[in-house]
């Protein structure tokens, strides 16, 4: 492991590209089979929980939708040791009671990306993760009871997440017809980062911002960016206070329970290929995920995860990238 780990991995959306209240603060670069993550990666510690940042779209928001280093930023936080990620993402309502300015804890997905790769693996090794439920239930309570100790937060449990393409905003048909289908918010980043999430076998969950009511609703405006930042900065402060009570309960054994959560063994029974066919580059690169189970029966040892600090050199299996 890295000299500087962490427990708790926040994903900041939109609006969300640093986060208060760390102390014992450091930056950290790693690097990755996937390339380099969205941005350097912060690490502090927020009432005595280590946590580790990282700004989903960089720092003054470089990147679009579709060019989000998904696999590198997911692989990123599993190679500092986290356990627990929790994402941050500004939505559009599709419900009439999900008004702008509330918050949403989604518990489905459905996916409308198409230029986005949505697993890690590939090139000779195959993985059919169970994603019937797309966000951990046990860090959702977590953070739902964080959201009712605040109580003066407006937020809605459950509810569908529809992720789309952009970077464009819906059109008129397209918003209507995602509410036929029974959608609740649209957005444009939980996949795949949610899916990758659940093959690094990692505890995710989402607090959704809302900030507009797209465009099928007849009384708003038409969507557009100066909409959405105006609500930005309410609604991220809020989930920083949802962030802080969440981690304060992570510290304190919230999260803990007496049987496994099945996104901590979510690859044990899913990786099809033959171990026997796995060549030594395959195990390389994809040791940080799989080794465990390869070295279960007798293959290969974990060989741990790839990272440097700061601005140096690779270190670790997998050499220079």
């Amino acid at each position: 492991m890295p000299a500087r780990t962490a427990t708790l991995g926040v994903i900041g959306g939109s609006g969300l590209y640093a986060m208060d209240g760390l102390s014992d603060v450091e930056e950290v670069r790693p690097r990755t089979p996937f390339g380099a993550p969205s941005d350097a990666i912060t690490i502090g510690t927020l009432d005595g929980l280590s946590v580790a940042f990282l700004p989903r779209h960089g720092r003054g928001h470089r990147l679009t939708p579709s060019e989000v280093p998904s696999r590198a930023n997911i692989y990123a936080l599993k190679s500092l040791g986290v356990e627990w990620v929790i994402a941050v993402s500004a939505v559009g309502s599709l419900r009439e009671d999900y008004a702008p300015l509330d918050l949403a804890l989604p518990d489905q997905l459905f996916d409308r990306t198409k230029a986005r790769p949505s697993s890690f693996f590939e090139g000779g090794v195959v993985a059919h993760v169970s994603f019937a439920e797309p966000f951990c239930p046990r860090l959702g309570g977590v953070l739902w009871e964080a959201m009712a100790g605040l109580g003066d937060v407006r937020a809605h449990r459950g509810g569908t997440y529809v992720c789309i393409e952009g970077p464009a905003f819906s059109t008129k048909a397209e918003s209507r017809i995602y509410r036929q289908l029974g959608c609740d918010i649209i957005g444009m980043t939980a996949l795949p980062e949610a899916k990758l999430a659940r093959e690094a076998e990692l505890h995710y969950a989402m607090i959704a911002c809302v900030t507009d009511y797209d465009v099928w609703h007849e009384s708003a405006e038409t969507v557009t960016v100066e909409t959405v930042v105006a609500n930005l900065s309410r609604n991220v402060e809020n989930a920083r206070r949802i962030i802080r009570a969440a981690a304060e309960r992570i510290a304190a054994g919230a999260g803990a329970a007496t049987t496994a959560c099945p996104c901590e063994h979510a690859l044990e029974h899913a990786i099809m290929t033959d171990p026997s066919l796995i060549s030594a580059p395959l195990r390389d690169r994809y040791g940080l995920l799989i080794g465990k189970y390869l070295a279960r029966v007798g293959e290969v040892p974990h060989p741990g995860p790839l990272s440097v600090r700061g601005e140096g050199e690779a270190h670790g299996p997998h050499g220079r990238e």
